[in-house]
């Protein structure tokens, strides 16, 4: 399994570990990857998702998982979460 936030499309960064004397060694940056159970408040159905902590907040901050979906840009989506978007768009034309 990728560590890739599936909500943020955040992944691992690369950079350097530097000692004392200033060598650089490769070390990769992981993000702080969770398994969270998401509200879907349209929908009435809860989703689980791989989300990074950051992408945790900012889900919370923009008003929910029904909001951060139809705001964001598919192409940081995965594909659960293109799934249920589609599904939002398909509710919100029905109304």
């Amino acid at each position: 399994m990728s560590r890739i936030c599936e909500l943020t499309g955040k992944g691992r960064q690369v950079g350097h570990n530097v000692s004392h004397a200033n060598n650089k060694t490769k070390r990769v940056f992981l993000p702080n990857l969770q398994n969270v159970t998401l509200m879907s408040e349209k929908l009435d159905r809860s989703f689980k998702f791989r989300v990074s902590t950051h992408g945790l907040r900012s889900v919370e901050h923009v008003g929910g998982l029904d909001n951060w979906l139809l705001k964001t840009v598919d192409s940081k989506l995965s594909a659960s979460a293109l799934k249920v978007k589609r599904e939002l768009k398909k509710v919100a034309e029905a109304a």
